[in-house]
Order: structure tokens, then sequence, then C-alpha cells
């Protein structure tokens, strides 16, 4: 919101949780939800318009077409969440269609998702350029998410292993290792010594193709998912690596106002 406000004229957000995107078993009706709060966050970042509909707003009947972004949508959490992907394609699509010509904000977070709406954009031809947002952490290095308030006592701090596990990956790299298999072994294994916590995946790849790596070079992002408890989270660091120049994009820290 506040970039948006910062580059454009006018700002929407839309606030649904969309119920395409979630599996069988999946916390969609527990989801966390508060739109009042969302609203009150929308007023004191200038937002101009709030588009808030219902599912039934949204999908009158159930829908017959999908949109599905091939390659990028395979590995990482396209594994482990099957159809997550087309759900989220088929609602940006829709949500898109409605805005027009714009430009659309999306956080670092979900690295994969980023990489999908953007090839999404470009393969049709959408009047949209897709912005890119740094990825949000706590002071404790905890990426921000929805699903972080599922965290209860040592879980919470248990979570905080996945940025500390990243970052020695980072650092390894700044050091010079350019060895996708050793960078990954080393976020694994910090993982590893964190009880609570069990790595779903480790994966170093291209940022934009979300392709594996043969060696660490160009723009790559090392992404994690874990299980804390029964709670899934992902993070990631990105990397942009020419010879023996590393830098390192591990997101910025929460503004307390």
């Amino acid at each position: 919101m506040r970039a948006a406000r910062a580059e454009t004229g006018f700002v929407v957000v839309t606030i649904f949780v969309n119920p395409l995107q979630f599996g069988p078993g999946e916390d969609l009706d527990r989801y966390p939800r508060d739109l009042a709060g969302d609203e009150r966050a929308c007023r004191e970042e200038g937002v101009d318009l709030v588009f808030a509909p219902s599912v039934d707003d949204m999908f009158p009947s159930a829908p017959v077409t999908t949109v599905h972004v091939g390659g990028l949508t395979d590995a990482l959490c396209g594994v482990s969440r099957p159809g997550h992907f087309d759900g989220v394609t088929t609602i940006v699509t829709k949500l898109l269609s409605l805005a027009g010509p714009c430009r659309a904000y999306f956080g670092r977070k979900d690295a994969q998702q980023l990489a999908v709406v953007t090839r999404l954009a470009r393969d049709l031809s959408l009047p949209v350029e897709v912005v890119a947002c740094p990825l949000v952490r706590e002071p404790d290095g905890l990426a921000l998410s929805s699903r972080n308030a599922y965290l209860r006592g040592d879980e919470r701090r248990a979570a905080t292993v996945l940025f500390r596990a990243l970052r020695r990956g980072a650092d390894a790299v700044v050091a010079g290792e350019r060895d996708p298999e050793r960078v990954r072994a080393t976020v694994g294994e910090t993982i590893g010594e964190e009880p609570l916590v069990a790595a779903e995946y480790v994966e170093l790849r291209d940022a934009v193709e979300i392709s594996l790596v043969d060696r660490v070079d160009g723009e790559v992002v090392l992404a994690v998912a874990a299980r804390v408890g029964s709670t899934r989270l992902i993070d990631n660091i990105r990397l942009s690596v020419r010879g023996h120049h590393v830098d390192v994009d591990a997101g910025v820290v929460a503004a307390t106002s």
C-alpha cells in the first residue's frame, strides 16, 4: 500500500480469501480474517478504494475456466499444494481484468507467486506492470504472514530458525560458495537444529523462471517451506550474483508506525 501510494495516483486494495487456491484439508475455514483491521490499515495508508467481494460476488457459479502457468508452478509449493497456483492465477487474472490498465504490487515473500504472476501478465499481454515489493520481517527475522497467528509459545520462537538458516546460506554465497547443493545443505542443516521445525523443501532456483540452477549465478532465490508444529510457513532470500560480487535481498524490518 505504501509503495502504491508513493508511486500512483489512485490506490485500490483487494481483500479476498480465495477458495480456489486452497486444497482439500487446508486451512480455508480457519484462515485468519480481520476485515475491520484491514480496512483500518487501508485508511491509515491513504488507500482510495477497498474492494472486498464475497465468494458469491466473485464466483456466482462454480467456475469452469481456469488459468494455468506451466513450468513455473511445477516445483516448490506447486508440489505440495497441487492446484494452488491455478487458483492464484485464475483469481489474479479476474481481478486484473476488472482493474484494467494498472500497476499491481506483489510482495517478494512468495517468490514463486511473484514469478508466476509476472509471467502471466507478460504471456497474456495484460496492460499491467507487476511491481515487486520487499519481503517484510519482524525484528527477530520472522517473515510477516497471516499464518504467524497460528504459532504458539515455543513455535513462534522456533520459527525464527528459517531466517537464520537462509542467512547462513546467503553468507556462504557471499563468502564464495557457488555450488547449489552445498548452499542447500547449509540451510537444511541449520533448520535441522530446531526440533520443532520440519523442512518441506530447501531450494535454490532461478528467480525468474523458477528453474534449477547448476551454479549460483545471476538472479537466484534461496527458498524454504517448513512446518512449525501444524503451521506451514515459507520464506526466501534473493541473491544477485555477478562474479565475486553478491547483493543480498533479505527483506526489510516492519515499520513500527
